[in-house]
């Protein structure tokens, strides 16, 4: 982690809004949401090109998988295992699932709150799916019981080939080390997926990526309430070994003070912040900087909305130069603005590049579009009264950092759909799906599609939920 030294160094600047294309005439284009403005403004030095898009080949994790984690494994073709208990440990555990050291995906047969009371586990093992879609209810919320053992809940270290979806990580106590308290972390490991993944009140960071990591996808989450006065949405890289590729798509930051996100990578990565919304930061939203060589990132078609902690010296788009050892590249395209603060800091205009350092992996919506997209389709479903007034607070730009306080709503237990050959999948949907109920056959093919029938059936829970 960075010394608070580091961190923080700004300047009164004078507000300079800049966005868009990359023109040398400044112009204000007002757009349909809500009033948001789009200002146009650059270096007259060339004109900006529109993204390249590249999707990367093979197969994907799931339908609809996205960024450069997309073609992740999983734990496709594995042990179907059942969580059936909340327990923190034992014979059912989520722990229990995550400690098996083969191919495995973890299938639960419970709904509420894994609370852990011993040092949270850790993903080691490579080839596993955490699909918290299948959970009855209200769906499944990790948190930890404070104290030392209060420390990251979620932790994806030393392995690859995961892919995390639906699942809740709400740190509502108070651990005793806040700098290993975030809500999730991703430490040397490569081809991870984060998807459909809620947190809040983390000490340090929502997610972390530390170390040497690689083909990382974090989509369609929402990262909040970190809680002051390290309140931090993502830090994307924190001391990398090595060039990584990072897409960052999807999401929404809401009410952190800065770090919305943090992008700090070598020279020759590949890093992409694409149609996220970006919601009441205090110093900073997305910050680049330059301490391995100078990160290249495509910002693209993000909504930044100021809120009641932002301020006249909040910075939207901020170039951070302590220890730089070369200079970032920084491409700009479609990115809306709303409110009075620095949309774009002056000191980025000698790091702006007229084109994407990549090719994006994904065909950005327009942020008009992608605002609306975000709002319906972010965060664990479903959705729980939490995340209702985060979206809430975006929409109508309410709330605050800090607050409420944290606390976990009531979930009543809820009973799983029949499973009789226990191989994850809803019976009644195997019987009209052309899968049999009464065989284990979770990664055979009954449609012909190309998709296992397991895989189809996480897909139609999603339906379910309106996704």
């Amino acid at each position: 982690m960075r010394t608070a030294k580091q961190e923080r160094a700004s300047t009164d600047r004078a507000q300079r809004p800049l966005e868009g294309r990359f023109t040398a005439k400044r112009g204000l284009v007002f757009a349909g949401l809500v009033g948001l403005a789009l200002t146009d403004c650059a270096p007259p030095s060339a004109a900006a090109s529109a993204p390249v898009v590249r999707t990367p080949a093979g197969q994907k994790a799931f339908p609809g998988a996205m960024g450069y984690g997309a073609v992740s494994a999983g734990g496709r073709g594995g042990r179907i295992i059942y969580v059936t208990t909340l327990a923190d440990g034992g014979p059912g555990s989520l722990r229990s699932c995550i400690d098996y050291k083969f191919p495995r995906v973890c299938v639960f047969r419970v709904n509420g709150v894994i609370r852990f009371t011993q040092r949270p586990p850790r993903i080691r093992y490579p080839y596993i799916t955490i699909a918290g879609q299948t959970a009855p209810g209200g769906g499944i919320t990790l948190s930890h019981n404070g104290g030392a053992n209060g420390q990251t809940p979620l932790v994806i270290k030393n392995s690859h080939d995961v892919v995390v979806r639906h699942i809740r990580v709400r740190n509502d106590k108070a651990g005793k080390y806040r700098g290993a308290e975030d809500n999730i972390t991703i430490e040397n490991s490569s081809k991870v997926i984060i998807d459909h993944v809620s947190t809040s009140w983390s000490r340090d960071e929502g997610i972390n990526g530390y170390a040497d990591n690689d083909l990382v996808t974090i989509s369609n989450s929402i990262f909040a309430w970190g809680i002051p006065k390290h309140d931090k949405c993502a830090l994307l890289a924190s001391d990398p070994k090595d060039k990584q590729n990072l897409s960052f798509i999807n999401n929404i930051c809401a009410h952190n003070g800065d770090r919305n996100p943090d992008i700090n990578f070598p020279r020759g990565s590949c890093v992409e912040v694409v149609n996220n919304i970006l919601y009441n930061a205090q110093s900073e939203f997305a910050e680049v900087w330059e301490t391995y060589g100078g990160s290249p990132v495509s910002i693209v078609s993000n909504t930044f909305l100021a809120g009641n902690n932002t301020n006249t010296n909040s910075r939207g788009i901020a170039r951070e130069t302590i220890g730089s050892t070369g200079r970032a590249q920084i491409y700009l395209w479609g990115n809306k603005y709303e409110g009075n603060f620095k949309h774009i800091s002056p000191e980025v205009d000698v790091a702006r590049v007229p084109d994407g350092p990549c090719p994006l992996t994904v065909t950005p919506q327009t942020a008009n579009a992608s605002f609306y997209t975000v709002l319906a389709r972010s965060g664990a479903f479903p959705r729980d009264d939490i995340d209702d007034e985060i979206l809430s607070d975006v929409r109508n730009r309410t709330g605050q950092i800090g607050s409420p306080a944290p606390a976990l709503p009531y979930q009543p237990a809820a009973n799983p759909y029949p499973d009789a050959d226990k191989d994850g999948m809803d019976d009644s949907w195997e019987a009209s799906h052309g899968a049999n109920p009464a065989k284990s056959d979770a990664w055979a093919d009954a449609n012909g599609n190309g998709v296992s029938n397991f895989e189809d059936f996480l897909t139609s829970r999603e339906r379910g939920f309106g996704l």
